[in-house]
């Protein structure tokens, strides 16, 4: 609550995440399993003797360096920032828990960016085994990278022990570490196996890509056999309420994972026929749109796994809205929910002006509208527009008067993935009165309700 508001207004402070990251994660995904393939192809092409492939390699290999090493590398910068600007609290606590395992990551992602463009501009200029030995640092790099990274997205799920000690290494191995680090790892080569498909496409020479591409097939088809697997065992390490928002509670989430599934069908489908039965004739349109199939299930799949952390973004710790849930006697922190309830979230706000900061007559209007963006817009927007519109989720759930809305609001706790209404009760009924407003425009709430008078 230290800190002022960023909204990204239509869309949601949400959904700028969402697409940064979801788009993110495809380049991150592919500069990771993609040189475990080249490598593999590589030493079998050296041992052939073949020109071919050795040709596609090069060609397969400049492309991942440009797509994951410029796109993907400005994204990665994004998600900073727009993370910073949404959840400053959130990473603030993630940079005091796990600041040296991120400075460990960025030693490996150096090293990723040292070797791949050594391992491009060397091709063919330095001895065989000199290059495949660069080859195979830059994978272990990228894949020791997600092997870190792994430990700080399963603790914002899963934190486990580190609710009672606040120590580094049990928020890192947390109860999803193995199974989710088992399934990127499966995963990574799926988008890598996607992608050669892509570049094997553009091949000339049918017998080239019709090797090409069925390489390209088996670590696409190995990686979702054996991700699917590794996707139940995580399913089984995820708290029971994650569990429920994703099949029970939100028809969106179940939404969500219906089309992660459908996605990964129609790429075994895609690599079983272009990868086998049709490799020889492989054309670029089929391999783009299974490209696309891929991301729009990567973006399933992870706004599933970010729902599936509601209420929280670190959870029995930190709300969705940065309010902090508990006490965490190991870090120093105090639980505010109470402290909130009692003295009000306005007085505590550093960023409200001194004019809202004690509710009247004239004022309610105002108050209700810093109460509604700082408890509310992490995940909606006060637009009609949006995905989690505010006036279209009163609609749907049939409040539309001040009292309704307020009564909406005593009942945030009975669902699953909402943090509950923070403040006092006058700060309720001014959020209600606001919200209200944004249903129907023309409605004025009576004062009086407001006060409590």
């Amino acid at each position: 609550m230290l800190y002022p508001l960023f909204e990204w207004h239509g869309v949601g402070n949400g959904m700028l995440m969402a697409i940064i990251a979801t788009y993110h994660i495809l380049p991150c995904h592919l500069a990771t399993g993609a040189f475990w393939i080249t490598y593999v192809m590589e030493r079998k092409a050296y041992q052939e003797n073949d020109e071919g492939m050795l040709e596609f390699i090069k060609k397969y290999s400049l492309l991942v360096l440009i797509f994951c090493f410029v796109t993907g590398s400005l994204t990665g910068a994004g998600i900073w920032y727009a993370a910073t600007l949404i959840s400053p609290r959130a990473i603030s606590g993630l940079i005091h828990n796990y600041v040296w395992g991120w400075a460990t990551e960025w030693v490996f992602f150096l090293i990723e960016i040292v070797t791949i463009y050594t391992y491009y501009y060397t091709f063919g200029k330095i001895s065989r085994k000199a290059h495949l030995r660069i080859g195979l640092i830059y994978a272990m790099s990228a894949w020791l990278s997600m092997v870190i990274i792994t430990g700080i997205l399963g603790f914002m799920l899963t934190p486990g022990k580190w609710s009672q000690t606040g120590l580094f290494f049990d928020g890192f191995f947390n109860p999803s570490y193995w199974p989710q680090l088992f399934v990127r790892t499966a995963f990574m080569f799926v988008v890598g196996g996607a992608y050669a498909a892509i570049v094997a496409s553009f091949m000339k020479d049918p017998d080239i890509k019709s090797k090409a591409m069925k390489v390209a097939a088996k670590w696409g088809l190995g990686g979702l056999i054996v991700g699917g697997l590794f996707t139940v065992w995580y399913f089984t390490k995820i708290p029971a309420t994650a569990k429920t928002i994703i099949f029970e509670d939100l028809a969106f989430t179940k939404t969500m994972f219906e089309i992660a599934i459908a996605a990964g069908v129609l790429l075994f489908i895609y690599f079983g026929i272009w990868g086998f039965m049709k490799s020889r004739t492989a054309g670029p349109i089929p391999a783009i749109i299974a490209m696309l199939v891929l991301f729009v299930g990567i973006c399933a799949g992870e706004t599933m796994r970010e729902m599936a952390r509601r209420p929280y973004l670190i959870p029995g710790y930190m709300y969705s809205n940065q309010m902090i849930a508990k006490d965490m006697k190991p870090k120093g922190v105090k639980n505010e929910v109470a402290k909130f309830n009692k003295e009000g979230v306005l007085k505590n706000y550093y960023f409200a002006p001194e004019s809202v900061k004690e509710i009247d007559a004239s004022n309610f209007m105002a108050a209700g509208r810093i109460l509604t963006k700082l408890e509310c817009i992490s995940c909606h927007t006060v637009e009609s527009t949006g995905f989690f519109s505010i006036p279209k989720l009163m609609v749907r759930f049939g409040a539309s008067s001040p009292e309704e809305v307020h009564d909406f609001l005593d009942a945030l706790s009975d669902y699953d993935y909402m943090p509950p209404f923070v403040g006092t009760e006058k700060e309720k009924r001014a959020m209600a009165a606001y919200i209200a407003s944004l249903v129907n425009p023309n409605q004025k709430a009576d004062p009086a309700w407001v006060l409590g008078k």
